[in-house]
């Protein structure tokens, strides 16, 4: 799912005498424009003819054509005026025929019958639909094209004409700024940039560095209509983490990896890691880091919202959200609990292992430069190939923090809540709370603030933790089996720590899990 340069494949398949294009996209102008172009620079004397149910056939040049008033008149007269001229190299676009073929055999019988007369012929047919899933009729006889997102240069193109043709607007942008501002829109459509751009005007009049924060909302709000991307603001730092110091300086070796210089030196763009652990040990709060720490959009990945109740649905799903994260790349695509894309076992008719196997295929063989985040609870669940190299560069596993972490995540969140951590004994919470996990250790801190608000909204004092802490059961003791599966794990070489270099002395550092 690379960079396509749609225009040549286009040329590519007309070239070779292909009669039947499906040209997928939600952008039906923008689809004409680029066919116009490729009809422009293949013969400047051809005409691009489109159809539609509400107008007929239309013509781009200006020419007469007959009336079509339904599916199987449009393909009739096609048929004639292809025939009629034969060495024409017109291309004939249908618009939204996916919902004819759907339900009427009729018709895809005739568009078969039509695609192999146009092969003798020098017109070509296009079907523009937003959906992937052709007739199995027509598979032996269509090439399915799917049109990419505009790239940056297209988007720079736009925000430039908007800003040129619109009257009073005024603009502080250097051409670096718009070009900032264009890559603030990668993701989107060219009418939903438009708009984003737009409303940027709109607001004050006034275009400047500010208005990219704008265009980056916007596209927040367009990213989780995809149902299954959400959009993440990159505002975790390596400070906001406590330990993992292996992971860490593993992250801060790659952190200019995506940068002109890196591409110059010929370095290869880092694939990405899995975090393996058990809940509440940071798996998800280092995948934010890493946005935050490489300056790059984070992508959240739902796999529950995959899942759609029409058949080809979520196969579509996963598909569209993948090709949004290459448009958006360069880009870190955090996967939650990879795990799930299977919790259906086969009681889904194989959608589950379908989905599963095009995220995977497409992490071995994607091009763009997207660094995977993959986290799991239960790495039992996974099939052995998941976690491959070729993959991910590495597997790091996320054991329960030593004291000297557990020491770093109370420091973290006493301090991002507005308290100094040299007020209290840090040191003697950290053995208090010994085998907690990072999530237990920051909600001992808000449940102690809890405490202290009741109690005439008074400040929090050391003593509160140490409350909260007794009260609390954690994880290592309830998951006490679960933790000595995943160590076994460690142990037998599947993974790195993610807090300190080599397995020995990981195992040395290791928190004893205790009986309940």
């Amino acid at each position: 799912m690379g960079t396509v340069n749609i225009h040549d494949e286009i040329r590519l398949y007309l070239r070779a005498r292909v009669a039947l294009i499906v040209l997928v996209t939600v952008e039906e102008q923008r689809a004409l424009e680029v066919l116009d172009q490729v009809r422009r620079d293949r013969d400047p004397s051809s005409d691009l003819v489109s159809w539609d149910i509400a107008d007929g056939l239309e013509s781009t040049t200006g020419r007469q054509l007959p009336k079509a008033a339904t599916p199987p008149d449009a393909l009739s007269k096609i048929k004639e005026l292809a025939q009629k001229e034969p060495r024409r190299r017109d291309l004939y676009v249908l618009k939204d025929f996916h919902a004819f073929w759907e339900r009427d055999p009729a018709v895809r019988r005739r568009l078969r019958n039509l695609a192999h007369k146009l092969v003798y012929t020098g017109s070509s047919l296009i079907v523009t639909t937003p959906v992937r899933d052709i007739p199995v009729e027509l598979g032996d006889d269509a090439v399915v094209v799917e049109m990419p997102l505009p790239e940056a240069d297209a988007l720079r193109r736009e925000l430039d004409h908007l800003i040129d043709s619109t009257k009073g607007v005024k603009s502080t942008l250097t051409p670096a700024g718009r070009s900032r501002l264009a890559q603030a829109a990668l993701g989107l459509t060219a009418a939903q940039a438009r708009r984003a751009f737009a409303k940027a005007i709109v607001r004050d009049e006034v275009l400047d560095d500010r208005d990219i924060e704008a265009v980056l909302a916007e596209k927040k709000a367009v990213i989780r209509e995809s149902e299954a991307l959400e959009f993440y603001a990159a505002e975790e730092s390596p400070d906001d983490l406590g330990g993992l110091e292996a992971l860490k300086e593993w992250l801060r070796l790659r952190e200019r990896a995506f940068s002109d210089a890196a591409r110059e030196f010929r370095l290869p763009a880092p694939k990405g890691i899995a975090l393996i652990g058990i809940p509440g040990t940071g798996k998800s709060l280092t995948a934010k880091m890493i946005g935050g720490l490489w300056r790059l959009p984070l992508l959240r990945l739902d796999v529950g919202a995959l899942f759609g109740s029409l058949v080809g649905e979520s196969e579509e799903r996963v598909r569209r959200a993948l090709r949004l994260a290459e448009t958006v790349s360069p880009c870190v695509l955090w996967i939650d609990e990879v795990e799930k894309a299977l919790a259906a076992g086969g009681h889904d008719g194989g959608t589950s292992q379908r989905v599963f196997g095009t995220v995977l295929t497409w992490m071995q063989e994607k091009t763009a430069p997207v660094f995977v985040v993959a986290t799991a609870n239960d790495v039992g669940a996974l099939p052995p190939e998941t976690l491959r190299r070729g993959r991910f560069d590495e597997v790091f596993f996320l054991d329960l923090p030593t004291e000297e972490e557990r020491r770093e995540i109370i420091t973290v969140h006493l301090r991002k809540r507005g308290r100094k951590p040299e007020m209290f004994d840090v040191l003697q919470l950290a053995r208090d709370c010994d085998g907690f996990v990072g999530a237990e250790l920051e909600q001992v801190v808000v449940d102690a603030m809890y405490e202290a608000f009741s109690d005439d909204e008074r400040d929090i004092t050391t003593a509160d933790i140490a409350r909260a802490a007794a009260r609390t059961v954690p994880l290592s003791k309830s998951q006490r089996e679960v933790i000595e599966d995943l160590r076994a794990w460690l142990r037998e070489g599947r993974a790195q720590s993610a807090s300190f270099v080599g397995t020995a002395q990981a195992a040395g550092h290791q928190v004893p899990v205790l009986e309940v």
